[in-house]
């Protein structure tokens, strides 16, 4: 992604280092953490629902399978792997402020007021208006602050423990929490958290993997924009689409525990999530992320 020299944003916002609550709040992407030594590591994936806070996280155990240290010597690395700090500062401000860009356009042609979300940095934990967090939780998104949480560790993370490289794979993150700004501002994140607490754990679960989806198909959506804008470079779809089946319901059970529960999905599948990410990237058209209607 060519983001160097561009516009960065302002609405960020840096609480690394100021400590902190801890707790296990929030909602967004899962994310590994990496516990114990030698040979093959054991991570464990907390896979937090983001939406209808107060369901309990799925605990996965044991993801890394000794292939992902190999795969990601030859990938190309984005700025938040090997880069300095003020440089994955930049990045990050550059990606936030395209999704500024796109998003009050888009809604300016939809005849309607954009806002845009603060990104907030941390270490380790976090307090936000959605309760307390540690970044075990990934990056996640609070309607209730309207802010959009990260600690960049996420990204060594990614592409080190689960083989999905690139700065685009970084980029991809930022943008699926943006999507979810995006449905609290059209109030899709309202309703579904309201029809979820009438009802079970499964169906809740059902929806989730529905606003899941329609967050990685509005990230489609902006790196569609993006490449409209003549930003991206080539392989740059490819990272995020890498990423998105890196971080699928099914390929994080299958690895850590070696079964798959359907009814645990949160986010939904690989081919799911590549799904909903491409068909947001080719069509453009914020129509085709209607996730809620038919199958998916």
């Amino acid at each position: 992604m060519e983001w160097r020299g561009r516009r960065e944003s302002s609405n960020i916002e840096d609480q690394r280092g100021s400590g902190g609550g801890f707790g296990g709040g929030g909602g967004g992407m899962r994310i590994p953490i990496r516990a114990g030594g030698g040979g093959i590591g054991l991570l464990i994936i907390l896979g937090i629902l983001w939406i209808g806070f107060g369901i309990n996280p799925m605990s996965v155990i044991g993801m890394d399978d000794g292939t992902s240290s190999s795969q990601t010597q030859t990938a190309q690395r984005g700025p938040g792997v090997d880069g300095t700090a003020d440089e994955t500062d930049n990045f990050i401000a550059v990606v936030l402020g395209d999704t500024e860009d796109v998003w009050n356009r888009r809604f300016q042609d939809m005849g309607r007021q954009y806002r845009d979300p603060t990104l907030v940095l941390f270490t380790d934990r976090v307090s936000s208006a959605c309760g307390n967090a540690s970044s075990a939780s990934g990056p996640f998104y609070c309607p209730n602050d309207q802010k959009l949480y990260l600690d960049t560790s996420f990204f060594r993370q990614l592409d080190r423990d689960l083989g999905a490289s690139g700065d685009f794979a970084q980029a991809y993150v930022i943008a699926h929490e943006v999507g979810h700004h995006v449905q609290n501002m059209t109030g899709i994140l309202q309703r579904t958290t309201e029809m979820r607490q009438r009802m079970s754990e499964a169906e809740s679960n059902a929806v989730s993997v529905r606003v899941e989806l329609q967050a990685d198909c509005y990230a489609g959506i902006w790196a569609h924009d993006t490449q409209q804008a003549g930003y991206l470079e080539k392989g740059d779809l490819e990272e995020a689409l890498n990423a998105a089946s890196r971080i699928g319901d099914d390929t994080l059970q299958r690895r850590s525990q070696g079964t798959v529960v359907p009814d645990s999905f949160t986010h939904g599948t690989s081919a799911q999530r590549v799904e909903w990410f491409r068909r947001g990237a080719t069509s453009g058209d914020m129509n085709q992320c209607d996730t809620f209607n038919g199958r998916i």
